[in-house]
């Protein structure tokens, strides 16, 4: 019951953006809650992909999760893998390193961010956005990876060690694939990271052609604030692959879930 209250109080707004999206522009506003519009016009979803500039927009976001998401995945798994090799020592030390820089709020590193960017040379270039990626993205996908692979009979590791495996091999061939579900899971919190980010690109893309969908949806509100179908259009259109993503992922959180309660 709980989990479908949850799911209600989230569906809600996207239905209501979705009910809005419908609507003919020169209509006015609802004043009360509309579920499905009279006329249904379709053709909205066209006109803010035209106006929008969206399908650009769009690319250049999908060109950032694609070479990102990989990167991170890579990244906090090598050193979750780390971490869980270590002594408990070091464990403790580099848990308690994940915990502060999670506590640390993002908008304290964007100026830092953005100064090495612009010493690097990479502002107004998709490298930019994907800097994040080369550090994990997260203290918390760190903190996944090592969770996980804590869990593993340590045996294994070292088993495969002795027999001459690399650290490379020990992780791709035998590490990786123990831990699927942390890794999906991981997966979609980095495309949700990366293709809901308004303020990276909006600080070191300063070229309209390479925007990426997020500032390119305020600039469509921006345009014309009273062709809100417009808005919602696209705002639907944007959040599609979101939920794409957590539905595709679904299972793979519930099956971490069940796995914790095992554990």
């Amino acid at each position: 019951m709980v989990t479908v209250v949850i799911a209600a109080v989230f569906a809600v707004p996207l239905l209501f953006a979705l009910s809005l999206s419908l609507r003919q522009i020169d209509r006015t506003l609802p004043t009360t809650m509309e579920w499905l519009p009279n006329p249904i016009v379709l053709g909205n979803y066209g006109q803010a992909l035209a106006d929008g500039n969206l399908i650009r927009y769009g690319l250049n976001s999908l060109l950032v999760v694609a070479v990102a998401l990989p990167v991170t995945l890579v990244v906090a798994s090598w050193a979750g893998l780390a971490m869980a090799r270590s002594g408990p020592a070091v464990q403790r030390r580099m848990v308690a390193f994940c915990v502060v820089a999670l506590l640390v709020p993002h908008s304290m590193i964007w100026l830092p961010r953005f100064l090495m960017v612009k010493w690097a040379g990479l502002i107004d270039t998709p490298f930019a956005l994907m800097l994040p990626a080369l550090m994990g993205t997260s203290p918390l996908f760190a903190l996944l990876f090592y969770w996980a692979f804590r869990r593993q009979p340590a045996d294994l590791f070292d088993a495969a060690a002795m027999d001459g495996a690399s650290a490379v091999r020990v992780w791709w061939s035998l590490a990786l694939p123990l831990v699927g579900p942390t890794a999906m899971a991981v997966g979609a919190l980095t495309f949700l990271y990366f293709w809901g980010d308004y303020i990276d690109p909006l600080l070191m893309i300063k070229s309209p052609a390479r925007y990426t969908l997020p500032v390119g949806l305020s600039i469509l509100q921006q345009f014309d604030k009273t062709r809100w179908p417009l808005v919602m259009a696209a705002a639907v259109l944007y959040a599609l692959p979101s939920i794409g993503v957590f539905l595709a992922a679904q299972r793979y959180f519930l099956a971490g879930r069940r796995m914790l309660w095992l554990s």
